[in-house]
C-alpha cells in the first residue's frame, strides 16, 4: 500500500493562491498579512491536514516555541494548579510545555534539567536542589530561566517567591490574636525554602506575640501521611497545643484526619490552619483556614517573565519578585465559636 504524501507548505500555498511567504507568516502569526488572506490560508490548511514540521522551523528560526518546567514533584493540587497556570499562559503566548521532576535528589533534578537542553527556549525551576553551582554546571549560559522560590541568588537569573515568611506570621499571628495561647507548628521538609521561611513566620510571630509560651515544632514532609503522624505525636504529649499551624494544607488535612480519628473537634477542642488555600481546603468539615497563595497566577507570573526573557524584554538578572499572600479566616481556626462565645 502506497504511504499518502504529506502535505507541505508549498501545497498549502499553491491551494491558497498565495506565496509561501504569506503562508509562513499566518501560520507563525508574525503579522504582515491581511486578515482576509489569514482567513484563507487557515482555512486552505485545515483542509488539507497540514501540519507544520516544526523540527525543520526549529533549524530555521533557532527556537523551538517550548519551555520547560522542572518541579520537585507533580503529585497533588499545589504542583496541578502551578501547571494549569504555566500552560494557560504559555498557550496565550503560542508556546507549547515540557514538565520534568526532581523529587529523587540532585542527580535527578540536573538529569531533568540536561534533558531539556536545547529542546526549550527557556526554562522555570523549582528545585531544593537548585543553587548558584548548579546552575552554573547545569545551565547554558544563554538559555533564558526563571528561579522559583528560591533562596539564590543570581547574577543570571531572575527570582519569583512567595512572601512565605509574612503569611506564616500573618497565621500565627492571628490564632494568637483569638486567643490560643499555644500554637504548635507542622514543619515542612528540611532544606525547602519554603518550609524554611513559614518556620521563620512562625517563630517571629511566636516571639513578638507570645514569647512566654514555648515553641512546639515537630517535622513533616508536606504530605497528608506526615501531616497524620505530626497530629498524632502532638495528641500524645503531655500538655496539648490549643492550635496547630500546619506548613500547608495537604499536611493539616492529615492532621484534622488525626484529631476526629483521636475523638476531638475541630476548633472546639483544638484549633488548625494550613497554608496554601488549595481547593480541598474548602471543602473538608470544617473548612480549613489558610494562607492564600494565588497558585495559578504564580505559574502565569512566572511564564510571562520567562517569556520576556526570551524575548529579550524581561527583567534584570538577579531581581527577585515577591507575591504576597493573605489569611483565609474558615471554621478551622476557631474564630467564629470564639466571636459567638460557643
Amino acid at each position: 500500500m502506497a504511504t499518502k504524501k504529506r502535505t507541505t507548505i508549498k501545497d498549502v500555498a499553491r491551494e491558497a493562491k498565495v506565496s509561501i511567504a504569506s503562508v509562513s507568516r499566518v501560520l507563525n502569526g508574525s503579522g504582515g498579512v491581511t486578515p482576509e488572506t489569514q482567513e484563507i490560508v487557515r482555512a486552505t490548511a485545515a483542509r488539507l491536514s497540514y501540519v507544520p514540521d516544526n523540527a525543520a522551523r526549529s533549524l530555521i528560526t533557532g527556537r523551538t516555541n517550548t519551555v520547560g518546567a522542572v518541579l520537585p514533584d507533580l503529585y497533588g493540587e499545589y504542583f496541578s494548579e502551578l501547571i494549569r497556570g504555566i500552560d494557560l499562559a504559555a498557550r496565550a503566548r503560542g508556546l507549547h510545555l515540557l514538565v520534568s521532576s526532581s523529587h529523587d535528589g540532585v542527580d535527578a533534578a540536573a538529569a531533568a534539567v540536561r534533558a531539556m537542553r536545547g529542546r526549550v527556549d527557556g526554562m522555570l525551576i523549582l528545585s531544593e536542589f537548585v543553587d548558584a553551582a548548579f546552575l552554573e554546571a547545569n545551565l547554558p549560559s544563554d538559555l533564558p530561566a526563571v528561579l522559583l522560590d528560591s533562596p539564590v541568588k543570581s547574577t543570571r537569573y531572575p527570582a519569583l517567591n512567595i512572601d512565605n515568611f509574612a503569611g506564616a506570621n500573618a497565621m500565627v499571628r492571628h490564632l494568637l490574636d483569638l486567643g490560643h495561647g499555644s500554637v504548635a507548628l507542622i514543619a515542612g521538609p528540611r532544606g525547602n525554602f519554603d518550609a524554611q521561611e513559614r518556620e521563620k513566620g512562625y517563630r517571629s510571630a511566636m516571639a513578638s506575640h507570645a514569647p512566654k509560651a514555648a515553641l512546639n515544632i515537630v517535622a513533616g514532609d508536606f504530605t497528608e501521611e506526615s501531616g497524620y503522624r505530626a497530629g498524632r505525636e502532638l495528641l500524645a504529649q503531655k500538655v496539648r497545643p490549643r492550635a496547630v499551624f500546619a506548613g500547608n494544607d495537604m499536611m493539616a488535612v492529615g492532621c484534622l484526619y488525626a484529631f476526629r480519628e483521636a475523638g476531638l473537634e475541630v476548633p472546639r477542642d483544638i484549633a488548625l490552619a494550613g497554608f496554601d488555600d488549595i481547593l480541598i481546603a474548602r471543602y473538608v468539615t470544617p473548612p480549613l483556614s489558610t494562607v492564600r497563595v494565588r497558585i495559578a497566577d504564580m505559574g502565569k507570573s512566572a511564564l510571562l517573565m520567562l517569556a520576556e526573557l526570551m524575548d529579550g524584554s524581561g527583567p534584570p538578572a538577579a531581581s527577585i519578585h515577591t507575591l504576597g499572600c493573605d489569611v483565609v479566616v474558615r471554621d478551622s481556626c476557631g474564630e467564629r465559636h470564639i466571636r459567638a462565645g460557643l
